[in-house]
């Protein structure tokens, strides 16, 4: 499309880039709340469902990172309102975390949400930074697949407490 149709629909380059980062969190959280509810009925299955959602996303050709993260890396300053569409999108990937954990009995669901939050983030930017490079044999899904066990480490460790 010409720069001048872009600016009949959008005011500025941020308008259109909030646009966009706020259809990718509907269609992304949408996705994967999909995937996490038809992959089982057990709470603690579908916590680590999130991994498998995530590794299909990184072995898939559209994969090319986080947008959210990329934005915010471009957008530094914390009242921006880019930076504050992709926190908010982090924010509600955790809420839903949170949900899970609760729905599975985890003592300190807040925490492990967090925890596991932390995982799939480090999961993202290593799939991205290292998987897509794929020396030694390494794709973007492996980052999902040993955050997967970590997770279960996690989890068992929050059900014992």
């Amino acid at each position: 499309i010409s720069r001048m149709t872009l600016y009949n629909h959008f005011k500025s380059k941020d308008e259109l880039i909030i646009a966009a980062l706020r259809r990718r969190d509907e269609i992304f959280r949408n996705r994967m709340m999909k995937f996490v509810e038809a992959a089982s009925k057990d709470p603690i299955e579908r916590l680590l469902a999130i991994f498998d959602y995530h590794e299909q996303w990184f072995t898939g050709k559209e994969f090319c990172g986080c947008m959210f993260i990329n934005a915010s890396a471009e957008y530094s300053d914390p009242n921006s309102p880019v930076r504050r569409i992709a926190s908010d999108h982090k924010r509600d990937v955790v809420r839903y975390l949170v949900e899970l954990c609760q729905q599975s009995g985890l003592t300190n669901p807040g925490t492990v949400a967090e925890e596991l939050n932390i995982l799939i983030e480090g999961s993202i930017v290593n799939a991205q930074v290292v998987g897509q490079v794929g020396e030694s044999g390494a794709n973007p899904g492996d980052s999902a697949k040993r955050a997967k066990g970590m997770a279960r480490r996690i989890i068992d460790a929050a059900h014992r407490e």
